[in-house]
């Protein structure tokens, strides 16, 4: 398990999380044609034709001279460069993949940070450019740009650091609870885990000797995903971070900040929490304990939802072997995750959907 490890980290609730965030995915956002920038009968572009020429250009065309240099940084679900320029700090520019959200997905997220903003929450907003617009278009790519901010990982050991993540976090539900998205979708069993079993199942990633066992436990964990989903009854959905991980916060002297809303959804309020917890029980629950001491100053938590804690994290490794499998045609895939779709993977993850059955099935972290 030593080159998943890293990966694993962030999926296991681990303090440790990757700058690439492979975990920055949706799967299933079918695009609306009413509402796409690509006309029918056409095809969105592919990645291998964002060219360094055609990211200046582009920024160019909404008023953003560079100087030419550019750095690609880690991610993988999009394509995000840092931008220099010879009259102001450099900035970043993040170009959308292709044919996953829609427009007006794209500015239910813009819309929510601004909101956030509004109220003085540390995030990093899409800057207005042209026209005042936070989303612009060339040459069929969409992208947005955003100021740089810098920053380091926070240390959740240290005394203090979780109780006021949990203050932010609080404030951020307390705002992403007065409206819905109308757009975005939701984190919920259809779509993280249902349509991830059903993309693996009829594109035949599993080795055949596997896909008994890979299937059966699948089906064994969602089952154990609905049975925590009945025990937490109807609870609130809200707009969400929805990817709050340490590789999502940036601390400085002045406390985090949080940055890529690009996962955002609706959905319970613990999702934004459970990726923050490590380590054993006890450790959790500790670490539990100092998130809502911040939380609940500026939001009440709905204690019914710790019965989601593990269903979210099982939901979330489904999501991401599928995502994998979805993204298996980039060439960038193959090179980063060359251990994917191998026999060790797949056995790798039997186990632990086994673990996870076994652990939806203990009490919850806090009573």
């Amino acid at each position: 398990m030593e080159e998943l490890s890293s990966d694993l980290a962030i999926v296991k609730g681990g303090s440790v999380a990757l700058s690439t965030s492979p975990y920055n995915v949706q799967m299933t956002n079918p695009v609306d044609p009413a509402d796409s920038a690509f006309p029918a009968g056409t095809t969105a572009p592919s990645f291998s034709g964002l060219s360094p020429e055609i990211v200046l250009d582009a920024l160019d065309s909404v008023g953003i001279r560079g100087d030419g240099r550019l750095l690609a940084l880690n991610s993988y679900e999009n394509r995000v460069y840092q931008v220099w320029r010879d009259d102001a700090p450099p900035l970043v520019a993040k170009f959308y993949r292709p044919a996953r959200w829609t427009p007006a997905q794209i500015h239910e997220e813009h819309a929510f940070v601004d909101e956030l903003v509004e109220q003085e929450l540390p995030v990093v907003p899409a800057m207005k450019l042209a026209d005042a617009e936070t989303l612009h278009q060339y040459q069929g790519f969409r992208f947005a740009v955003f100021a740089k901010h810098g920053g380091r990982a926070p240390e959740l050991e240290q005394a203090g650091t979780l109780e006021w993540l949990g203050r932010f976090i609080g404030r951020i539900h307390a705002i992403g609870a007065v409206k819905p998205f109308i757009s975005r979708p939701a984190i919920d069993i259809a779509s993280f885990g249902e349509e991830s079993r059903n993309y693996l199942l009829s594109n035949d990633f599993v080795p055949l000797p596997l896909r008994g066992a890979y299937f059966s436990v699948l089906e064994q964990a969602l089952d154990g995903v609905r049975r925590c989903y009945d025990r937490a009854c109807e609870t609130a959905m809200i707009r969400l971070h929805g990817d709050c991980h340490c590789g999502n916060v940036l601390w400085t002297d002045a406390g985090p900040h949080f940055v890529d809303f690009d996962d955002s959804r609706t959905g319970p309020a613990i999702q934004d929490l459970w990726m923050l917890l490590s380590g054993e029980r006890g450790d959790q629950v500790r670490q539990l304990g100092d998130l809502l001491a911040g939380y609940e100053d500026f939001h009440e938590f709905d204690t019914r939802q710790l019965h989601l804690t593990e269903a979210l994290r099982t939901l979330r490794l489904m999501h991401y072997a599928a995502w994998l499998a979805r993204r298996w045609n980039d060439p960038a895939f193959p090179i980063a995750f060359p251990w994917f779709n191998t026999e060790r993977y797949w056995q790798d993850r039997i186990l632990e959907l086994r673990e996870q059955v076994a652990l939806m099935d203990e009490p919850p972290l806090w009573q």
